[in-house]
């Protein structure tokens, strides 16, 4: 359910686009380690997530501003897990972000305090809607994902799995020192659709300190993309 309150003007505009959400159930004692002081792991009937999310950032600029070129466009993969607050505020935390624009990376990393990373990427779209996406940060294994829109399921239904891990309207990032930012967005709950998996990747885990799955994910669905108003972050007491 999306409790942010939208009666503000909006910081950034932009459009995700052709997602994929892989999830794996983790042991929340591994993910609640590696969060900052103030947040703890949220579950699903006691279960925590990792999830890995390609998509295509599409149209990204301040509200006041037309897309730039270099800046505005270009594909991401994220690595994310589900957090609370101590005022029972549910979120995102992005342990990495790759994204293929140097600038947008520094503007983010610098902003936003979230944990960009540059990477070399490659996307495109078939004319049957194939997504293929590839990605390497420095020199860290390539990864690869090939996945198709099938069967529609239609907006998650409120309290389900899927609710619990794709409508997130709220990310938290910290500071070096520790300062605690909370980062608000809205949109129109996704619309969901099963999809054809052909090859996916799973080297994020190995490089955020995980240990990389033996199994395939337990949870896999898409969404054609939503148009997202992005409010600015702001500190937070815990």
């Amino acid at each position: 359910m999306n409790d942010v309150a939208t009666d503000r003007s909006p910081f950034l505009l932009q459009s995700w686009q052709n997602l994929l959400f892989l999830h794996w159930k983790i042991e929340p004692g591994l993910i609640q380690e590696k969060l900052p002081e103030g947040l703890e792991v949220d579950t699903y009937q006691g279960n925590a997530y990792l999830g890995v999310v390609p998509f295509y950032m599409h149209a990204l600029r301040p509200r006041f501003c037309p897309p730039f070129p270099g800046i505005s466009y270009f594909p991401e993969l994220n690595l994310r897990t589900y957090v609370r607050d101590r005022h029972g505020r549910r979120g995102v935390w992005f342990f990495s972000l790759d994204a293929h624009s140097w600038i947008s990376v520094q503007i983010a990393r610098s902003f936003f305090g979230l944990p960009y990373r540059y990477a070399t990427m490659d996307y495109a779209v078939r004319a049957d809607k194939t997504v293929r996406m590839h990605s390497q940060h420095g020199d860290e294994p390539e990864q690869r994902f090939i996945y198709k829109p099938a069967k529609p399921i239609g907006i998650a239904r409120e309290g389900s799995l899927e609710d619990f891990l794709v409508e997130r309207y709220r990310f938290f990032s910290a500071s070096p020192k520790g300062q605690i930012y909370l980062g608000e967005l809205t949109h129109e709950p996704y619309e969901l659709l099963e999809t054809e998996l052909t090859e996916y990747s799973k080297e994020l885990f190995q490089s955020n300190g995980f240990a990389t799955p033996e199994a395939p994910p337990i949870h896999v669905v898409y969404s054609p993309g939503v148009e997202v108003r992005a409010f600015a972050i702001r500190k937070i007491t815990l």
